[in-house]
């Protein structure tokens, strides 16, 4: 099968829905003094209308995030504590791309405080400045930088 422009799938939208085991008001925090994550939306469990199916909630979860849209830049990340039994993040990495060295060297350093590097910042074939981390949070990150390559 062939994807067309007028494919419903092109007309999609997707969106990274993470999360955070118990510790995603943390999360939020430490991306918003980080790289500027702003929240657009956040709601707890005990803010919801229907309340949680019976059992789905560990217990002390109540006042945890049940959901929160944090827009970094031009995209909004999903997130959410979860009900206390997803297993950690795996599979995955954010890639978040900046107009910049600076930025990157900026984002990357304060998003691998408490974190691991996995990849340092450095040039490579297909950007000037590229690097790989996991943040304290378990959640991996690739910080690429859409600077041209210099001249020459």
């Amino acid at each position: 099968m062939t994807a067309t422009t007028t494919s419903p799938a092109l007309a999609c939208l997707v969106q990274p829905y993470v999360f955070f085991q118990g510790r995603c008001e943390e999360a939020i925090g430490f991306y918003a003094a980080a790289i500027g994550a702003q929240v657009e939306q956040l709601m707890r469990f005990d803010e919801s209308p229907d309340p949680a199916p019976e059992g789905l909630l560990q217990p002390g979860h109540e006042h945890k995030v049940m959901h929160a849209a944090v827009r970094i830049g031009h995209s909004v990340v999903l997130m959410s504590d979860g009900c206390g039994t997803e297993p950690p993040a795996a599979g995955f990495s954010l890639a978040l791309q900046v107009p910049t060295k600076e930025a990157a060297e900026r984002a990357f350093h304060a998003l691998a405080e408490g974190g691991t590097v996995v990849m340092p910042l450095g040039p490579t074939f297909w950007s000037p400045c590229y690097g790989m981390l996991t943040d304290r949070f378990g959640i991996g990150w690739m910080v690429n930088t859409l600077e041209p390559f210099p001249a020459g």
